[in-house]
């Protein structure tokens, strides 16, 4: 299913094998020419205006610089979660939350275990963090083996390690502080919030204002990198609404009678204002952080000499041991253990969205550190001892990986209905139609105890909805267990003659014939004009006297009304827009993806039935 959240996974998991070029690349640089890799890297790189400037090596303006704008895709994507995502139900927040400072709480335990009384404990950091790019590449591998449930759950535990991590690296890895810097910095993230708070929506105000900031917290001697996920964080998201998408309409119709420049921007303001901040943000910045910054972060960390001997004694460190098992160990201890112990307290009202076996996969898959982790290390160690973090990380990748492929190949391997438990779980799902479906009440075409209910909001002149008719007619004409609703949503904006079809489907519903008169006006779509409609009618053995009485006193209108304000209470504000047993489908409306989503319900409502 196509869904912001999949736009975002896809994005992600496809820069993972580019991340893993780097790294390699990294590799190979530093062991072929081991001066050449560790000279240019520590180039000097200076931006003044006049005298005041800032001069960093090219590795720190990557770490410092370029990293910043990944962790601000990062924040961007944890607040689109948390607007509109599973975490807009707030109490499924605590969960994830306990799982991943857990998930960091244990590997770090397991370090300083390893580390006690040495000058090494203070590189404790290293071993927490998940990396978020690696971790949904690993998710994309076995993708076809564990819910789409996981992969939403994983992000929260990565946004939550990011989040704290960063916190860490201000707090414990930051130089000395400049004290008046760092109130400089809060005065400027107090003018953000300002800003924010008047709707000033301009994005180069807030760019000018990120820039100063960045500037002020790196004077400050905290790592700038925390402004990013702040900036991320403050961006709202939101689903279009129906009066911003009819508006951008009356400015496009606008412009199409009187094509001038100034109208041109009118359009394209109106368009940009009904899409969100944070939706526009991420499409324009993802694919640079995933595909470029993370890969060029890779390039110029990973490079470390490697040969037979500095394996050896990087296998007998505490640095490379500590930061190897605290990922492979620790991470699926504590964030399996965090989740197991608040569903036990909360008498099961706080559980993960999947099954123990998904939590379990996702504690393996949260065991691969790369960004976070090098950055800390480069931090907390030079020399030999960064050598063996790097090592250490490295190896913890090629680990969680085997471990992930073990706990999916155990799951693989059980009964249907066990195995189906393991993977989906007994939680409820978020529900996203505001208004049940009422079989009494609403036109429902299939068995009305079906286990599977789709309900599509369409506009009988709206070419797409036309498009999805026979993939509906397609899953009614198969097992048996589907049943369809229709529920109008008339786009009058665009498809002046919507408004009368509906109304004529309701007139036919007064005389028993809803669902002949539905095929009949998909089928014609581009003929639903008053004359068009009085003929179906005929076609169909209608009353047609009384089918005209009621076109023209408007009889259907009331119940058109009402389906369109389920909708805008559901946050529907195009066609057709498809729910499967309550939840908002997002995906293609081919078969494949309906299909997709169908046997996702159709395995959930197997599960109630045990």
């Amino acid at each position: 299913m196509r869904t912001p959240l999949r736009d975002f996974l896809r994005t992600e998991t496809g820069s993972a094998s580019v991340l893993l070029a780097a790294a390699l690349a990294a590799l190979v640089w530093a062991n072929a020419g081991p001066g050449t890799y560790a000279t240019f890297w520590a180039t000097d790189l200076s931006v003044r205006i006049g005298s005041a400037g800032i001069s960093l090596g090219l590795r720190e303006w990557v770490n410092s610089g370029l990293m910043t704008l990944f962790f601000f895709v990062v924040g961007l994507e944890a607040r689109r979660e948390f607007d509109m995502g599973e975490l807009r139900e707030r109490k499924r927040v605590t969960l994830p939350l306990l799982a991943g400072i857990s998930g960091m709480v244990v590997p770090v335990v397991i370090y300083l275990a390893f580390n006690a009384g040495e000058a090494s404990a203070r590189g404790w950091g290293a071993a927490m963090s998940t990396d978020t790019a690696f971790a949904l590449g690993m998710l994309a591998v076995f993708g076809t083996r564990l819910p789409v449930g996981l992969r939403a759950f994983i992000l929260t535990v990565a946004v939550v390690d990011d989040f704290v991590a960063l916190g860490v690296i201000a707090i414990a890895y930051s130089g000395h502080v400049d004290v008046m810097a760092l109130i400089t910095a809060l005065v400027i993230f107090a003018v953000v919030l300002l800003v924010r708070a008047a709707g000033v929506r301009r994005g180069a105000v807030y760019a000018v204002l990120a820039v100063a900031l960045w500037a002020a917290v790196l004077e400050s001697g905290v790592d700038p990198v925390v402004t990013g996920l702040a900036m991320g964080l403050l961006t709202y998201a939101y689903p279009a609404a129906r009066s911003d998408l009819e508006r951008a309409t009356g400015l496009f119709r606008l412009f199409r009678e009187q094509p001038t420049p100034e109208l041109e921007r009118s359009v394209r303001a109106g368009l940009a204002s009904a899409i969100s901040p944070n939706a526009r943000l991420q499409r324009m910045y993802h694919p640079w952080t995933s595909y470029v910054i993370v890969p060029v972060f890779a390039l110029a960390n990973a490079g470390i000499t490697i040969s037979g001997s500095v394996l050896a004694n990087a296998f007998t460190s505490p640095v490379t041991l500590g930061i190897l098992l605290g990922y492979v160990v620790g991470k699926p201890l504590g964030i399996l253990g965090a989740s197991l112990l608040t569903t036990r307290l909360s008498h099961g009202r706080l559980r993960p969205p999947v099954g123990w076996g998904a939590t379990a996969a996702g504690g393996t898959i949260a065991g691969v550190g790369f960004t976070v982790s090098l950055l800390i290390a480069t931090l907390a160690f030079n020399g030999t001892r960064l050598a063996q973090a790097k090592i250490g990380i490295l190896a913890a990748v090629l680990c969680s990986f085997a471990a992930t492929w073990a706990v999916t190949w155990v799951i693989g391997i059980l009964p249907r209905r066990p195995r189906i438990t393991a993977l989906l779980g007994t939680g409820e799902s978020i529900i996203d139609l505001s208004t049940p479906v009422d079989p009494d009440h609403d036109h429902v075409r299939g068995p009305r105890e079906a286990p599977v209910t789709v309900v599509e909001y369409g506009d009988f002149e709206c070419p797409y909805c036309g498009l999805a008719e026979p993939v509906i007619r397609e899953l009614l004409a198969g097992a048996g267990d589907v049943r369809y609703v229709w529920r109008h949503l008339p786009l009058t904006d665009v498809h002046p003659n919507a408004q009368l079809a509906a109304e004529a489907a309701e007139a036919a519903a007064a005389q028993d014939a809803y669902w002949e008169m539905h095929d009949l006006l998909l089928v014609h779509q581009g003929d639903l004009r008053a004359a068009d409609l009085l003929r179906y009618a005929e076609d169909i053995g209608l009353d047609t006297e009384l089918f005209h009485r009621d076109l023209r006193a408007h009889t259907g209108a009331a119940r058109v009304a009402e389906d369109v304000e389920t909708a805008d209470m559901s946050g529907v504000s195009g066609t057709p827009t498809f729910f499967v047993n309550g939840r908002r489908h997002h995906g293609a409306y081919d078969i494949a993806g309906l299909s997709a989503a169908v046997r996702a319900a159709r395995a959930r409502s197997l599960i109630k039935k045990v």
